[in-house]
């Protein structure tokens, strides 16, 4: 068993130290540059990037949640 742990242990540290190393490589050094084309628009407030990446997916989350165990319930009954 102890032999799996630390195998487990080791892959997790593989692939944390992969995912670092893949971060520090990908620095956003040509993100200031303008490519022809390019028309970013205006940006979002808070209060648009919190319901666009916060709020909208723990709805979907818990619409979800509840859709599955509404029809685990009424399995059940039958």
């Amino acid at each position: 068993m102890s032999n799996k742990v630390n195998k487990n242990a080791l892959r997790a540290g593989t692939v944390t130290a992969g995912a670092a190393l893949m971060m520090l490589l990908s620095s956003p050094a040509f993100a200031l540059t303008r490519d022809d084309g390019d028309d970013p628009g205006p940006g979002l407030s808070v209060g648009e990037t919190l319901g666009l990446y916060v709020a909208i997916p723990i709805l979907l989350f818990l619409v979800i949640a509840g859709l599955v165990m509404l029809g685990d319930r009424r399995k059940k009954h039958h």
